[in-house]
């Protein structure tokens, strides 16, 4: 699985969990997560490395939802674990 297939995966769930995706020009600066009048936004920057995009979009996920009681595909689950330090820390719980 490539990094654009992870990073849709990874935009599509944030969506299904309320978070508004906005792609913008940002120059290359990268991605995020805020709260705009009352509502999360993921900024997706056009501009930006897809990999930075990619790791920006797994911690919001990890940030707005409990990943342990959703499904995600066993590379994007990976990738997350990988980016957020989720599975260095399960491996002691």
């Amino acid at each position: 699985m490539d990094t654009q297939a992870i990073l849709d995966d990874l935009l599509r769930l944030l969506q299904s969990h309320g978070v508004v995706v906005r792609t913008e020009a940002m120059g290359g600066g990268g991605a995020g997560l805020c709260v705009l009048k009352d509502r999360r936004v993921f900024f997706v920057d056009s501009d930006g490395p897809l990999l930075n995009t990619a790791i920006q979009a797994a911690r919001a996920l990890d940030e707005v939802v409990s990943l342990d009681v959703v499904y995600l595909r066993p590379q994007v689950r990976d990738f997350v674990e990988q980016y957020t330090g989720r599975g260095e820390a399960d491996a002691f719980d």
